[in-house]
């Protein structure tokens, strides 16, 4: 995780990556990432899964992760008074190709080896940029409605094909065009959690119809765990491993787990 000092941002922001039970079994590393980065005017954070058929996936999900936070704090610290949408969807996808490119650079010919996805959330003020690319998702905290606090998952990119479940990863030849960008102008929003797919089955839910939703126990709780003022304790931070490695996420799904949350501080 990126060192910084949190007193730069008002959202307070703190996640792991663990290993899930099918590589804690076989000996292997976890292929998840997360990162994030603070500057006096934007938070960028991103979470990678690499992808587990490829060999050098967990040092591509590291690297996605840690380029992804300095490129899109760079672009977005000269422009973090922009609101237009179009304008934020130009500038993520800018700091798309600039993360690409180094990536490629760095991993010369075996990138393949080192295939992994991205999603990435920057916080500004008075708007919310994301990018996503692969099977990672986002999920915002905004608003009441009769006195709940309303939780609302944010578009993710389309299948490859309707009959594919393939991913798509920052190696993958086309990446470019099944990126896909948002902008969200809220000033309700106070609380942002980012995770790869291991944790799908936890914190959504899926209608009859297909359709996704966030899990509001679950997400409500993560959130809740967070608002507490003052900065994480280390009990906080071990209470997040535990609850990654538990027997109950673990039976819903063997993956590897990221979770990355951020909340609001409460103003003085």
């Amino acid at each position: 995780m990126t060192a910084v000092d949190e007193r730069r941002t008002p959202w307070r922001i703190h996640g792991m990556s663990v290993e899930g039970y099918r590589h804690r079994r076989q000996g292997r590393p976890c292929q998840d990432a997360c990162a994030y980065t603070v500057t006096e005017s934007v938070a960028v954070l991103a979470v990678a899964d690499g992808a587990g058929s490829r060999p050098r996936s967990e040092e591509g999900s590291r690297l996605a992760v840690e380029l992804a936070t300095e490129h899109f704090a760079r672009r977005a610290a000269v422009a973090a008074d922009r609101r237009d949408g179009k304008a934020v969807r130009e500038l993520l996808r800018d700091a798309f190709h600039d993360v690409r490119k180094v990536f490629l650079d760095r991993t010369g010919p075996d990138a393949p080896d080192f295939a992994t996805t991205l999603t990435v959330v920057v916080l500004a003020r008075g708007w919310l940029g994301h990018l996503s690319l692969g099977d990672g998702f986002v999920v915002l905290r905004a608003g009441t409605e009769d006195g709940e606090r309303q939780f609302h998952l944010l578009p993710q990119p389309a299948a490859v094909s309707e009959y594919s479940n393939e991913t798509v990863f920052l190696t993958s030849p086309d990446a470019a065009r099944w990126v896909h960008t948002d902008c969200v102008s809220d000033e309700g929003v106070d609380g942002v959690l980012l995770s790869t797919d291991g944790l799908a089955q936890a914190a959504l839910n899926r209608s009859a119809g297909g359709a996704l939703s966030p899990n509001t126990s679950f997400v409500e709780a993560v959130f809740r765990s967070l608002d507490v003022p003052g900065p994480v304790t280390a009990s906080a931070h071990e209470g997040l491993g535990t609850l990654l490695r538990s027997d109950r996420l673990t039976a819903l799904n063997a993956d590897d787990k990221t979770l990355l949350r951020a909340v609001l501080k409460a103003r003085p």
